[in-house]
């Protein structure tokens, strides 16, 4: 029998793992690698000593959860990792509506939160696909909505950014959810299923 301890930690470590495989897979396509320093986020990190202020104040990691983080950063897809302070985030949101099924996208039945963190020119789909999958009062969480800031002027030649910018007007005009468009990590908008 696990202990509780163990038991608290496996299943955000595995969600993480899966979250890494299929970063993994859908990132193959991605051309774009750089690499994130140990402690940074998407938005601001060691650069910014407010950003490093609320990391170094508000971050709870389980010492296996950085161990496993640190790892993954020395690996060539480490950009597609969630920023540390947003999968806190995110968890944080998962407890306060009683989650007991969460999907980073896929199944069929109702979910209680869907996360959505893939390639970006079918993240309208994914949407869809979540609204059809996720339970009234349920949220889909969807990432990267910022983009670096691409999504203010995209270029003409940039799919992805444009994809999300359409994605983010949709969202803003769609009256089947409550919307909140936050700056954690690369920007991450929160759709509450109404």
């Amino acid at each position: 029998m696990l202990s509780s301890s163990v038991s608290t930690l496996l299943t955000p470590a595995a969600a993480l793992g899966l979250a890494l495989i299929t970063a993994y897979y859908l990132g193959a396509r991605q051309s774009r690698r750089f690499r994130m320093s140990n402690f940074k986020s998407h938005v601001g990190g060691k650069e910014d000593p407010v950003m490093q202020y609320i990391l170094n104040h508000s971050l709870r990691e389980h010492p296996a959860l950085k161990k496993l983080r640190l790892k993954t950063m020395e690996h060539k897809w480490n950009p597609m990792m969630v920023a540390c302070e947003q999968s806190q985030f995110m968890a944080n949101l998962a407890r306060l509506v009683k989650a007991k099924k969460a999907i980073e996208i896929g199944e069929a039945e109702t979910f209680d939160f869907v996360f959505i963190d893939a390639d970006k020119q079918n993240y309208d789909h994914y949407y869809e696909r979540s609204l059809q999958l996720v339970r009234k009062g349920g949220i889909i969480a969807i990432d990267n909505v910022l983009w670096s800031g691409k999504v203010l002027s995209p270029a003409e030649d940039d799919l992805d950014t444009k994809s999300i910018a359409a994605l983010n007007k949709k969202l803003h005009r769609d009256v089947r959810v409550n919307l909140s468009m936050l700056t954690v990590g690369d920007g991450l908008s929160l759709a509450f299923k109404l």
